[in-house]
Protein backbone atom coordinates (compact mmCIF):
# COMPACT_ATOMS: atom_id res chain seq x y z
CA UNK A 1 0.00 0.00 0.00
CA UNK A 2 1.07 3.23 -1.30
CA UNK A 3 1.95 6.10 1.94
CA UNK A 4 -0.79 7.78 0.65
CA UNK A 5 -3.20 5.33 0.70
CA UNK A 6 -2.24 4.55 4.26
CA UNK A 7 -3.31 8.02 5.21
CA UNK A 8 -6.52 8.02 3.05
CA UNK A 9 -7.42 4.98 5.47
CA UNK A 10 -6.33 5.85 8.45
CA UNK A 11 -7.85 9.52 8.32
CA UNK A 12 -11.09 7.53 7.17
CA UNK A 13 -11.14 5.29 9.89
CA UNK A 14 -10.26 7.72 12.33
CA UNK A 15 -12.91 10.63 11.34
CA UNK A 16 -15.33 7.83 11.50
CA UNK A 17 -14.87 6.70 15.16
CA UNK A 18 -14.94 10.75 16.37
CA UNK A 19 -18.29 10.90 14.47
CA UNK A 20 -19.92 8.38 17.20
CA UNK A 21 -17.64 8.62 19.49
CA UNK A 22 -17.39 12.49 20.66
CA UNK A 23 -15.10 12.18 23.95
CA UNK A 24 -12.53 10.86 20.98
CA UNK A 25 -12.97 13.86 18.67
CA UNK A 26 -12.85 16.31 21.90
CA UNK A 27 -9.25 14.50 22.80
CA UNK A 28 -8.16 14.90 19.09
CA UNK A 29 -9.31 18.14 17.77
CA UNK A 30 -7.26 21.56 17.25
CA UNK A 31 -8.65 23.48 21.05
CA UNK A 32 -5.74 26.23 21.29
CA UNK A 33 -6.04 26.49 25.50
CA UNK A 34 -5.17 22.89 25.58
CA UNK A 35 -2.15 23.43 23.88
CA UNK A 36 -1.39 26.75 25.48
CA UNK A 37 -2.52 25.61 28.60
CA UNK A 38 -2.36 21.99 28.66
CA UNK A 39 0.76 21.77 26.46
CA UNK A 40 -1.29 19.00 24.45
CA UNK A 41 0.77 19.60 21.49
CA UNK A 42 -0.69 16.14 19.13
CA UNK A 43 -3.32 18.25 18.34
CA UNK A 44 -1.84 20.00 15.96
CA UNK A 45 -1.54 16.68 14.90
CA UNK A 46 -4.46 14.78 15.50
CA UNK A 47 -6.62 17.70 14.43
CA UNK A 48 -5.73 16.41 10.81
CA UNK A 49 -7.23 12.81 11.27
CA UNK A 50 -10.87 13.94 12.19
CA UNK A 51 -13.06 15.67 9.83
CA UNK A 52 -16.43 17.70 10.74
CA UNK A 53 -18.51 15.28 8.26
CA UNK A 54 -18.81 12.86 5.22
CA UNK A 55 -18.46 15.60 2.82
CA UNK A 56 -15.72 17.03 4.76
CA UNK A 57 -13.88 14.14 5.04
CA UNK A 58 -14.62 13.11 0.56
CA UNK A 59 -13.37 16.11 -0.64
CA UNK A 60 -10.29 16.20 0.96
CA UNK A 61 -9.12 12.51 0.70
CA UNK A 62 -10.52 12.56 -3.17
CA UNK A 63 -8.10 15.57 -3.37
CA UNK A 64 -5.18 13.85 -1.32
CA UNK A 65 -5.83 10.56 -3.72
CA UNK A 66 -5.36 12.51 -6.81
CA UNK A 67 -2.63 14.57 -6.07
CA UNK A 68 -0.92 12.45 -3.47
CA UNK A 69 0.57 9.81 -6.07
CA UNK A 70 2.14 12.33 -7.48
CA UNK A 71 4.17 13.91 -4.42
CA UNK A 72 4.89 10.87 -2.99
CA UNK A 73 7.00 9.97 -6.28
CA UNK A 74 8.62 12.77 -6.01
CA UNK A 75 9.81 12.84 -2.73
CA UNK A 76 10.65 9.53 -2.33
CA UNK A 77 13.26 9.14 -5.27
CA UNK A 78 14.71 12.30 -3.41
CA UNK A 79 14.31 11.97 0.56
CA UNK A 80 13.10 8.60 0.37
CA UNK A 81 10.78 6.53 1.07
CA UNK A 82 8.91 8.00 4.44
CA UNK A 83 9.65 11.40 2.92
CA UNK A 84 5.85 11.85 1.68
CA UNK A 85 4.44 11.41 5.37
CA UNK A 86 6.61 13.27 7.21
CA UNK A 87 5.91 16.37 4.70
CA UNK A 88 2.70 15.40 4.70
CA UNK A 89 2.66 15.07 8.77
CA UNK A 90 4.46 18.21 9.09
CA UNK A 91 2.18 20.25 6.91
CA UNK A 92 -0.66 19.77 9.13
CA UNK A 93 1.34 21.55 12.01
CA UNK A 94 2.60 23.94 10.16
CA UNK A 95 -0.22 24.64 8.96
CA UNK A 96 -2.17 24.34 12.27
CA UNK A 97 0.56 26.78 14.33
CA UNK A 98 -1.05 29.90 12.72
CA UNK A 99 -4.42 29.33 14.35
CA UNK A 100 -3.34 28.38 17.17
CA UNK A 101 -1.33 31.05 17.91
CA UNK A 102 -4.05 33.40 16.80
CA UNK A 103 -6.28 31.52 18.98
CA UNK A 104 -4.29 30.51 21.77
CA UNK A 105 -6.69 32.76 24.48
CA UNK A 106 -9.99 31.92 22.68
CA UNK A 107 -12.01 28.81 25.23
CA UNK A 108 -14.48 28.86 22.22
CA UNK A 109 -12.42 28.34 18.96
CA UNK A 110 -12.16 24.36 17.53
CA UNK A 111 -10.83 23.49 14.26
CA UNK A 112 -10.17 20.04 12.56
CA UNK A 113 -10.01 18.50 8.78
CA UNK A 114 -6.24 18.01 6.80
CA UNK A 115 -7.14 20.80 4.45
CA UNK A 116 -3.73 22.33 5.47
CA UNK A 117 -1.51 19.59 4.34
CA UNK A 118 -4.21 18.70 1.28
CA UNK A 119 -3.27 21.87 0.61
CA UNK A 120 0.42 21.23 0.57
CA UNK A 121 0.45 18.34 -1.48
CA UNK A 122 -2.13 20.46 -3.70
CA UNK A 123 0.39 23.36 -4.04
CA UNK A 124 3.75 21.27 -4.32
CA UNK A 125 1.23 19.33 -7.56
CA UNK A 126 0.94 22.63 -8.90
CA UNK A 127 4.43 23.64 -9.01
CA UNK A 128 5.36 20.71 -10.52
CA UNK A 129 2.59 20.61 -13.52
CA UNK A 130 1.28 23.93 -13.70
CA UNK A 131 -1.13 23.42 -16.46
CA UNK A 132 -2.10 19.63 -15.73
CA UNK A 133 -5.91 19.67 -16.13
CA UNK A 134 -7.67 19.35 -13.05
CA UNK A 135 -11.11 18.73 -12.20
CA UNK A 136 -13.17 21.33 -9.99
CA UNK A 137 -16.45 21.14 -9.25
CA UNK A 138 -17.20 19.40 -12.37
CA UNK A 139 -15.07 21.83 -14.32
CA UNK A 140 -11.77 21.71 -16.15
CA UNK A 141 -9.27 23.89 -15.93
CA UNK A 142 -5.12 24.63 -15.25
CA UNK A 143 -4.31 23.80 -12.12
CA UNK A 144 -1.89 26.64 -11.95
CA UNK A 145 -5.42 28.75 -12.86
CA UNK A 146 -6.95 26.97 -9.66
CA UNK A 147 -4.37 28.14 -7.44
CA UNK A 148 -4.17 31.66 -8.58
CA UNK A 149 -8.16 31.46 -7.48
CA UNK A 150 -7.77 29.27 -4.39
CA UNK A 151 -5.10 31.59 -3.04
CA UNK A 152 -7.77 34.73 -3.84
CA UNK A 153 -10.50 33.57 -2.26
CA UNK A 154 -8.25 31.82 0.97
CA UNK A 155 -7.09 35.21 1.41
CA UNK A 156 -10.04 36.94 1.36
CA UNK A 157 -12.14 34.88 3.39
CA UNK A 158 -9.38 34.99 6.11
CA UNK A 159 -9.44 38.52 6.53
CA UNK A 160 -13.39 38.21 6.28
CA UNK A 161 -13.94 35.47 9.24
CA UNK A 162 -17.02 35.56 7.67
CA UNK A 163 -17.55 31.86 8.22
CA UNK A 164 -16.45 28.63 10.23
CA UNK A 165 -13.97 26.99 7.38
CA UNK A 166 -10.18 27.52 8.72
CA UNK A 167 -9.06 29.28 5.36
CA UNK A 168 -5.62 30.06 7.42
CA UNK A 169 -4.73 26.72 7.35
CA UNK A 170 -5.56 26.68 3.58
CA UNK A 171 -2.87 29.22 2.99
CA UNK A 172 -0.11 28.56 5.21
CA UNK A 173 -0.40 24.60 4.03
CA UNK A 174 -0.14 25.87 0.36
CA UNK A 175 2.78 27.99 1.34
CA UNK A 176 4.39 25.53 3.42
CA UNK A 177 3.93 22.74 0.47
CA UNK A 178 5.25 24.97 -2.42
CA UNK A 179 8.42 26.43 -0.02
CA UNK A 180 9.55 22.70 0.60
CA UNK A 181 9.17 21.27 -2.72
CA UNK A 182 11.78 24.31 -3.86
CA UNK A 183 14.08 23.59 -0.93
CA UNK A 184 14.38 19.84 -1.68
CA UNK A 185 14.74 20.61 -5.56
CA UNK A 186 15.60 24.33 -6.25
CA UNK A 187 15.80 23.38 -10.05
CA UNK A 188 11.72 23.19 -9.66
CA UNK A 189 11.21 27.45 -9.61
CA UNK A 190 12.98 27.28 -12.71
CA UNK A 191 11.19 24.46 -14.75
CA UNK A 192 7.58 26.33 -13.24
CA UNK A 193 8.56 29.29 -15.13
CA UNK A 194 9.68 27.56 -18.17
CA UNK A 195 6.03 25.71 -18.50
CA UNK A 196 4.67 28.83 -17.69
CA UNK A 197 5.73 30.23 -20.83
CA UNK A 198 4.85 27.21 -22.78
CA UNK A 199 0.85 26.33 -21.68
CA UNK A 200 0.40 22.88 -22.77
CA UNK A 201 -3.16 22.34 -21.08
CA UNK A 202 -2.26 18.63 -20.77
CA UNK A 203 -3.81 15.71 -18.55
Amino acid sequence: MSVTLAIIVLTTVVSWLAWSRPGLLDRLILWPPAITRGREYWRLLSSGLIHADLGHLAFNMITLYFFGGVIERFLSMRVGAVGFALFYAVGLVVSSLPSWWRHRQDAGYRSLGASGAVSAVLFAFVLLQPWAMILVFFVRMPSIVYAALYLAYTIYMDRRRSDHINHSAHLWGAIYGMAVTVMIEPRVPAVFLQQLLRPSFGI
